[in-house]
């Protein structure tokens, strides 16, 4: 089953995907798809994976880890299906990164590897876009070149894990503006989502809805204002985002929606 959060009159509604174009609100009202708004179907804390894939790692001259490189992303750079995200002005490259999401369950504390898949809802996929330009350390990406708002399009939706069987053997893929541009493989993931939730959980405490982006395979390119973007996992779902000049973001669309946490400390 696919879950996915949407905008439906000024409401947001979970809702379930029943067909190509189709959702199901949960009092029974089945909606197409552009009646809706669509939302990142998670808002939990996002640990996001640096150099998870060798060949991205040789592409960026480096060597490949030997401990997984996790930053964190905050919700308010997420954003959904078939929105927009904006390039800053007078930067010279921007570029997408096609990731598997991992979607927490349920409360994960020291978690063995051989447990690990237990404790998952599901599986999305993620547009990571990075500023280059701001980049002072590959190992250790600085605010930014990954947290600004709105440049995280999450979704659409998130697939039960027990529908992906074999989430280490999926083929990601994104085009620009129809060109295919970047494909690889999660088998060629260094430390494989097993592994991430073991590793994470042994120090800190993972919540239902916290993810777990697992990285990008070689073959990034710049993004300009005008580009459509389309990152797609083989299995688990295709995510499509446009990209906006900043003033037009600014001046035209809204600004990313409140977290639940800032919502009840308002």
């Amino acid at each position: 089953m696919k879950h996915a959060r949407i905008r439906y009159q000024g409401q947001v509604h979970d809702a379930r995907v029943t067909g190509p174009n189709t959702l199901q609100l949960e009092d029974g009202r089945t909606l197409a798809e552009d009646q809706v708004q669509w939302l990142p179907p998670a808002t939990g804390t996002l640990f996001a994976l640096g150099l998870n894939y060798a060949d991205h790692a040789t592409e960026l001259a480096f060597t490949p880890p030997t401990e997984p490189l996790v930053f964190i992303k905050s919700p308010g750079t997420y954003t959904g299906h078939n929105q927009v995200t904006w390039r800053p002005d007078n930067v010279a490259y921007m570029h997408y990164e096609c990731e598997l999401v991992a979607v927490i369950g349920k409360t994960a504390r020291n978690v063995k590897r051989e447990d690990a898949l237990d404790y998952l809802a599901g599986y999305t996929l993620c547009n990571d876009y990075a500023i280059r330009d701001y980049l002072e350390n590959y190992y250790r990406p600085n605010l930014r070149v990954k947290n600004r708002d709105a440049t995280t399009p999450v979704g659409p939706w998130i697939i039960d894990a027990a529908e992906v069987p074999e989430p280490n053997k999926l083929t990601l893929r994104t085009w620009v503006n129809g060109e295919l541009r970047q494909q690889g493989s999660t088998a060629d993931m260094i430390f494989d989502i097993p592994y991430l939730i073991e590793y994470l959980s042994s120090f800190m405490t993972l919540q239902p809805g916290d993810m777990i982006a697992t990285g990008t395979p070689e073959g990034l390119s710049d993004v300009v204002p005008g580009d459509e973007v389309v990152v797609e996992i083989e299995g688990v779902g295709r995510l499509v985002n446009r990209i906006v000049s900043e003033s037009e973001f600014f001046a035209h669309h809204a600004q990313p929606e409140p977290t639940t946490a800032a919502k009840e400390h308002a």
